[in-house]
């Protein structure tokens, strides 16, 4: 099987420029392609995945991936997918960012592999360097106002306004794409859906810029938009962005994302997101069908995709936090874990080195009354370190700690609450 019939097997093609013509390119070269990322945060997140690991797929297939860091774009604003201006970051906060998600990229992509000559480049580099006078008569010349304005990403901020500096995003990425095709022998840009104008204004540029009998040999494709079968947005949770950053979503945050997949999705996230087997996904999708309720699938996905990203030592730990709660046995914890476990849960600061529980319910906010907490304890609501407790006598001391820092109480079913021993 070919590559690109692979991709469209698993459901990673939206659009391509020339289908017939990339084919034979990518089955008769060893072809250079790249895909853009600019720095709009301080860290990549899953939305940014799809297009990661393109560049990985491709690689693994032999071809140069070069990961471009948008330095220079990141700095000025992609109108792209959006309906308002982006706020424009400072120099040095833009650079800091590129290097972070140059870090990311590295966990991805071999660019030590200099056979296949993957490598990371910063449009900063050459942007930086541009008078507006050569951009203007070396680039701007080549467009047209009317092909600009027809372009998606700018006709759909007209109506809202667009700024001058997010109108001329098109030209400097198009720009990016021609310095590449010209120094690397970049002949293929990837990227989302909503980047088709942008990579085909630097088709134009690169066939504009060609010499007189020259034939540019160049091609653009693009990844569709990830979404959703119940139509909430990709990536999203109730704290926000899925990011790639540990520091910022944990492996187990990461796991969870992936194992609360609908059944309506699992199957397209696998054979989108890992690199398994196709035959292997066909027959988890049965299991799917036969015995919905085992998510296996799920499992599989949460597994592949933390793996993937966080390294084997985080998907264990990942997996022993998921299983410490789902059995009940929070003290087979370590602090560490305890507090990744229950990074979002309420959390009450004990200083004394005993309280009753009564007391402790009503000032860590759990029971709202003295009366309350001790009809919770009576009715067996409320559980220590996973184990119930209708002692109305109870003393929580150091018995009741977790590596000497911390106990978990549950009220009901699903209400946790840390407690910190200082």
């Amino acid at each position: 099987m070919s590559l690109l019939q692979e991709l469209w097997d698993r459901g990673l093609v939206n659009q391509i420029t020339d289908e017939e013509g990339l084919e034979k390119h990518l089955d008769e070269n060893q072809v250079a392609l790249y895909c853009g990322f600019d720095p709009t945060a301080d860290s990549l997140h899953i939305g940014h995945l799809l297009p990661v690991l393109m560049l990985k797929r491709f690689q693994d297939a032999g071809h140069r991936p070069i990961a471009l860091v948008g330095g220079g774009t990141g700095l000025i604003g992609d109108p792209s997918g959006r309906n308002e201006e982006r706020q424009l970051n400072e120099a040095s906060v833009v650079q800091e960012w590129s290097q972070n998600i140059k870090d990311q990229l590295s966990n991805f992509i071999d660019f030590n592999d200099h056979e296949k000559g993957a490598m990371v480049v910063n449009n900063f580099d050459w942007l930086s360097k541009m008078s507006v006078i050569d951009l203007l008569r070396d680039v701007g010349k080549h467009f047209s106002v009317n092909y600009m304005l027809a372009k998606e990403s700018v006709e759909t901020r007209i109506e809202h306004g667009i700024s001058y500096t997010e109108f001329t995003y098109m030209l400097l990425q198009s720009l990016d794409f021609l310095n590449l095709y010209q120094k690397e022998n970049c002949t293929l840009q990837i990227g989302g859906s909503d980047q088709w104008g942008n990579i085909t204004a630097g088709l134009e540029l690169i066939r504009r810029s060609s010499q007189e009998g020259e034939e540019a040999k160049a091609f653009g494709l693009t990844v569709p938009l990830i979404t959703k079968a119940d139509g909430s947005k990709f990536g999203k949770t109730a704290g926000g962005a899925v990011w790639l950053d540990e520091k910022k979503t944990s492996p187990y945050e990461f796991y969870q994302f992936w194992i609360n997949t609908d059944d309506r999705d699992v199957i397209k996230f696998l054979k989108s997101f890992t690199f398994l087997p196709l035959e292997e996904i066909a027959k988890l999708e049965q299991e799917v069908q036969d015995r919905p309720e085992q998510r296996k699938a799920q499992r599989r996905l949460a597994e592949e995709m933390t793996k993937l990203v966080h390294g084997e030592e985080a998907l264990n730990q990942a997996i022993r936090i998921t299983e410490a709660l789902f059995n009940g046995d929070i003290k087979s914890l370590t602090k560490e874990e305890i507090e990744v476990g229950f990074k979002d849960v309420p959390s009450f600061a004990l200083e004394e080195s005993e309280k009753g529980l009564i007391d402790l319910l009503v000032e860590a906010n759990i029971s709202s009354s003295k009366r309350q907490a001790r009809e919770d304890i009576k009715n067996g609501a409320i559980y220590i370190n996973d184990e119930r407790q209708q002692d109305l006598q109870y003393v929580v001391d150091e018995k009741d700690r977790i590596d000497d820092s911390f106990t978990v109480i549950r009220r009901g079913k699903k209400k946790y609450f840390l407690i910190r021993h200082v």
